[in-house]
């Protein structure tokens, strides 16, 4: 049977932080090393002083916004009946375990569904956390700066699936670390060098799939844009219905300066912000800051890091509040008028993105990049 828990975790100068998860475990490792963006990663709040355990979604959800409410005091009064010299709980759970753990009542709510669900544990490149109302995806390869690897698109789109068949409504999708994503994967761009005509056709269908799947979720999606977001990660921040950014996040469709050519996402991106303004973009592949981004359209607002994920939620909360029919009707209508043209775009783009795959400048702008130095290019 699944537990779930309500924790506050404490920084050395006692800043407080309180908050939900039905894997205690995880997510106070994710707390210590700042794999959460946000409050906590900012002011250090690494320690778990307290927690309690409760067999049903419905009240775990009730006693974390209770404890939320209370003044400091009052928090810091609870910590101390139980954990009175603020000892790191999670310390302890690698060796002789001593834990402090205060179980709330049973209840006779009977056979409650649970709607919150932790399943960090079923992917290896990110972590879903699935609410009641809000799913947040967290791209989770900061020491790859979430490069799009093959596995993690594997991950995304099953992920995306558990989502678009949860209750959530709504849909947050992040970064861990300092990049939301930094583009391809360095050993994967190697091995695109060896693919086959059939291989890179596949590979394209397989972008296009990804892209298209969050161009026309179902739900509301939300991306906060933790740092930078380059080519494929462009595509994947500018995608969402409302694109959330740091001030220092920086973006950019840089494929052609190695070889690439950006035919599936100029797709999108001439709906987006016009001809104009799509050739600038894609013709130079110079990046652009999220200022930029935000004059064109591309971004619907700037916001200070410790902050972006609060600032998401508040968004979140705003669209919760509309009818979910007009909303899942509203997504349903926008799709529908773009489907057609996008139809009969991306067949030719995703033929261009493999052919150009067989070609010299593509293989010398990979090696080159990779080897960090000037492409020598031949033109063929």
């Amino acid at each position: 049977m699944r537990t779930y828990y309500v924790y506050i975790m404490a920084s050395k100068s006692r800043v407080l932080y309180t908050g939900i998860t039905n894997d205690i475990r995880r997510r106070a490792w994710e707390h210590k090393t700042d794999l959460t963006p946000g409050f906590t990663s900012e002011y250090k709040v690494h320690r778990l002083v307290y927690f309690e355990a409760f067999k049903y979604v419905g009240k775990a959800i009730a006693r974390e916004k209770r404890i939320k409410g209370w003044l400091r005091r009052k928090k810091i009064a609870l910590i101390e009946s139980v954990n009175p010299t603020w000892e790191d709980l999670s310390e302890q759970w690698f060796g002789e375990e001593k834990q402090v753990l205060r179980f709330a009542q049973n209840d006779n709510s009977g056979d409650d569904k649970s709607f919150l669900q932790t399943q960090s544990m079923s992917y290896k490149t990110l972590s879903l956390d699935l609410g009641p109302s809000i799913a947040t995806i967290t791209l989770n390869r900061p020491e790859k700066r979430n490069a799009i690897s093959f596995e993690l698109i594997s991950d995304l789109m099953r992920a995306l699936d558990d989502v678009a068949q949860s209750p959530a409504r709504l849909l947050i999708l992040t970064g861990a670390g300092k990049a939301f994503c930094s583009g391809m994967d360095l050993e994967n761009l190697k091995a695109l060098i060896g693919r086959s005509p059939e291989q890179s056709l596949e590979d394209s269908r397989t972008m296009v799939r990804l892209f298209r799947t969050i161009y026309e979720f179902p739900k509301v999606t939300i991306a906060a844009v933790n740092g930078a977001a380059i080519a494929g990660g462009t595509g994947l921040a500018l995608l969402c219905d409302f694109t959330l950014a740091v001030p220092e996040a920086k973006f950019g469709y840089t494929e052609v300066r190695i070889g690439f050519v950006p035919a599936i996402v100029s797709t999108f991106l001439l709906r987006q912000v016009g001809e104009k303004h799509a050739r600038d973009l894609l013709l130079t592949g110079r990046l652009f800051d999220a200022q930029e981004g935000l004059r064109l359209g591309l971004i619907n607002e700037i916001v200070e890091s410790d902050k972006l994920i609060d600032r998401a939620h508040e968004l979140a909360a705003q669209l919760l509040e509309n009818s979910p029919t007009s909303l899942g009707c509203t997504k349903r209508l926008l799709t529908e008028h773009a489907r057609a043209e996008l139809d009969a775009q991306i067949e030719s783009a995703m033929r261009e993105n493999a052919a150009i795959r067989q070609t010299a400048d593509f293989r010398e702008g990979v090696t080159s990049f990779l080897e960090k130095r000037k492409p020598r290019w031949r033109g063929e």
